[in-house]
């Protein structure tokens, strides 16, 4: 009786009451397939996708992982697809129109761009394995939308996995930008010839909206006795190239912003260790891919990312 009301628990957890467990698989009935056709025995377990926590994301470079996610009875997994894209606050972040990459065919076969690492490593439990990928080529102050799904050997999806996340804000050379505040001061100072004009104008535009957020704030704090930013650009440049430059701060974000005029901003440089992995099996192209991940003969080698950050505060850090 034991055994009975084992083999009809798992049957019904397994099979979802539409089949019987046959050892380690489920046999399903007529009734049991989905609107594609496909065995719908067993649902896959979705994947559980997070930020990497230890490499909290920099301007341009975010980490994620996940555990593998192999049911002890029902399907194999065979792939994830990892699907990325940049989303706009004020649109719907459901509209995916990004880009897809599967984890085998992708990411380990070396396929992906030197923007996308694939890496694997061991969890706290040697029987499980730890996947991650590496985006190295974000932009900074982006928000980005990530969502993964587990596909098993019989090509059915899991439910999607969904991570949302903001990189950091660009990063800005402060003591450049100091200079550059002087530079601008000196040159709109006493009689502006059309070249010095044309040379502030230049350097002004030159610079990213992030930087010239920064000149201003130099600007204002040392020389406002003698006009602000906004008012000396405007009386030494005319209203249109004046008008060209300060929209450029408009694309600095509310929060960027807000961080821009702290007192100090530095600079350093991180640099984190992750395993980069290649698979050691070559398929043909086209080919559907049955083998389960774990069984795949990949290797993996310890390299380095290096990270540039910029730290905020209203006194000076060490």
């Amino acid at each position: 009786s034991h055994q009975a009301f084992k083999a009809a628990l798992m049957s019904s957890y397994w099979c979802s009451g539409k089949g019987d467990v046959i050892e380690d698989w489920c046999r399903c009935d007529l009734n049991a397939f989905d609107e594609n056709g496909l065995p719908n025995c067993s649902p896959l377990p979705p994947p559980v996708l997070r930020l990497s926590p230890s490499m909290e994301p920099s301007s341009t470079v975010v980490s994620l992982e996940w555990l593998d996610v192999q049911p002890a009875i029902g399907t194999k997994v065979s792939d994830y697809v990892l699907q990325h894209k940049k989303v706009d606050e004020y649109t719907d972040t459901d509209l995916y129109t990004g880009e897809s990459l599967s984890f085998a065919d992708d990411l380990l076969s070396g396929l992906a761009t030197s923007c996308v690492a694939a890496g694997r490593s061991h969890g706290d439990v040697p029987e499980t394995s730890l996947y991650s990928v590496i985006f190295k080529c974000l932009e900074p102050d982006g928000l980005y939308k990530f969502t993964l799904y587990a596909v098993d050997t019989r090509g059915r999806h899991s439910e999607l996995s969904t991570v949302t996340l903001r990189t950091a804000c660009p990063l800005v050379d402060d003591s450049k930008a100091e200079e550059i505040a002087d530079k601008i001061y000196n040159l709109y100072n006493g009689y502006t010839s059309g070249k010095e004009q044309q040379t502030a104008y230049n350097t002004l535009m030159e610079v990213s909206a992030s930087m010239l957020f920064r000149v201003q704030h130099h600007y204002n704090s040392h020389y406002e006795k003698f006009g602000d930013f906004v008012w000396r650009s405007e009386d030494e440049l005319g209203p249109r190239k004046a008008h060209l430059i300060l929209r450029r701060l408009e694309k600095v974000s509310s929060h960027c912003s807000t961080l821009l005029r702290s007192a100090y901003i530095q600079s350093r440089t991180e640099t984190m260790p992750y395993l980069f992995c290649r698979s050691e099996e070559v398929r043909p192209p086209g080919m559907v891919w049955y083998s389960i991940l774990k069984d795949t003969k990949v290797t993996c080698e310890e390299k380095m990312v290096s990270m540039l950050r910029n730290t905020y505060g209203e006194s000076k850090g060490r």
